[in-house]
């Protein structure tokens, strides 16, 4: 197996990973607006993952970097600054006292981490088939 291939196998389930840290942390946002949950319970939940979150992004990052995929690490970028940006403000952790007037706005925020990830997904997609395609050739 090559090493092209291989490193878009492992960016790939890393994607996967990171869109289930997200899904998780949109879930216990959704039991804590219908009420299902109280918010400490769920800013705990939330604020469990995010520093795993951080740190699957920055490998893929480092993944990206190292295997010279120097596109996909390029949009990488943004979101890996955007989580450097929130820690260094000390704004990545959910506040207990907050999270129902934050509610709408970290929904949207993990929303639209969702769709940037899933884009990520497909590119992946399309560079690991062209990676298994250049190696038949």
């Amino acid at each position: 197996m090559d090493w092209s291939l291989l490193s878009w196998l492992l960016s790939f389930f890393l994607l996967i990973a990171l869109i289930g840290f997200i899904i998780y942390q949109l879930i216990c946002l959704a039991d804590l607006e219908f009420d299902y949950i109280n918010p400490y319970d769920s800013a705990r939940r939330i604020n469990s993952v995010v520093f795993p979150e951080f740190g699957t992004q920055g490998a893929l990052c480092t993944l990206f970097l190292i295997s010279g995929h120097w596109f996909m690490f390029l949009l990488c970028l943004p979101y890996l600054y955007y989580n450097v940006r929130m820690y260094s403000r000390r704004q990545h952790l959910v506040d207990v006292t907050e999270i129902f007037n934050m509610l709408n706005w970290e929904k949207k925020q993990r929303l639209a981490k969702i769709v940037y990830l899933i884009v990520l997904v497909f590119l992946t997609i399309f560079w690991m088939i062209w990676s298994l395609l250049e190696e038949d050739m």
